[in-house]
């Protein structure tokens, strides 16, 4: 008999940014174990295109086109989302962009862009969605799961890239702060950390020589991460299975902390 606490029948997750990348693949592996989904992108078209493919696991999946920076886009999505599906299991604060540039030369508007969507929109993300949980606790249906997805480039130095990795090692200590405040409602708080995924955002590097030569090769996988591979993690951390498990860094990089 299968582990039952991987049935996913019955909850709903969100998932912001999960039009595409390391989002689709958390979408796609909830669905896959009969979870109903919301996708949140700021592009509709995208939204529909990500959702048609998941139906095809026979799963309900929701769209809203969402811009996580603007703090009222989150606070009436979530509010839609629960109204819709009546409840929210998991959130998973997803979306994040990157400005890539010499320290010296990052301008603030470009900094603060950044924090705008990777560390506001994750905290609106989480705090809507804890609201949600902690008044459901409060109604006698405790638990619920957050998760935010931070980045490898918090523990190591991130060149050209100071403002996506302070976003990112910030939603760490966020997360370790939710889980402890959390815990009474039956609510776990836990962050992801990507290592080298191959998404629109690596796009640009795939292919360049330096990353082929000198850093894949250092991943002890030797490949690129894919999108599929956050699908088992996403069940896992919506699912039952997960409900002794909070304040948590998981890294999925095959290896690369390591090396």
């Amino acid at each position: 008999m299968a582990f039952r606490a991987f049935d996913l029948t019955g909850k709903v997750a969100l998932i912001t940014g999960g039009a595409s990348g390391i989002g689709y693949g958390l979408a796609e592996g909830i669905a896959q174990a009969g979870g109903t989904v919301v996708i949140w992108g700021r592009r509709s078209d995208n939204n529909l295109r990500a959702a048609e493919l998941l139906r095809q696991h026979g799963a309900p999946v929701g769209t809203r086109a969402v811009d996580v920076s603007v703090e009222a886009d989150v606070v009436e999505g979530i509010q839609a989302a629960v109204k819709e599906y009546g409840r929210l299991d998991a959130v998973f604060a997803n979306a994040g962009i990157g400005r890539g540039a010499p320290f010296v030369d990052l301008r603030t508007d470009d900094f603060r862009t950044v924090m705008g969507t990777n560390l506001e929109g994750a905290f609106w993300t989480l705090r809507e969605g804890a609201r949600h949980m902690v008044q459901r606790a409060h109604a006698g249906d405790p638990g619920g799961s957050l998760v935010a997805v931070s980045s490898l480039a918090t523990h190591n130095g991130a060149p050209r890239n100071q403002a996506y990795a302070a976003s990112k090692g910030a939603l760490i200590s966020m997360i370790k702060g939710c889980a402890v405040e959390f815990a009474p409602y039956g609510i776990r708080a836990n962050a992801l950390l990507p290592g080298w995924i191959a998404t629109e955002m690596t796009a640009p590097v795939i292919d360049d020589p330096i990353f082929k030569t000198r850093v894949i090769p250092r991943v002890p996988m030797k490949r690129w991460g894919k999108p599929e591979d956050f699908g088992a993690i996403a069940v896992y951390l919506t699912s039952d299975a997960s409900a002794f498990h909070t304040g948590d860094s998981i890294i999925i990089d095959g290896g690369w902390a390591l090396s």
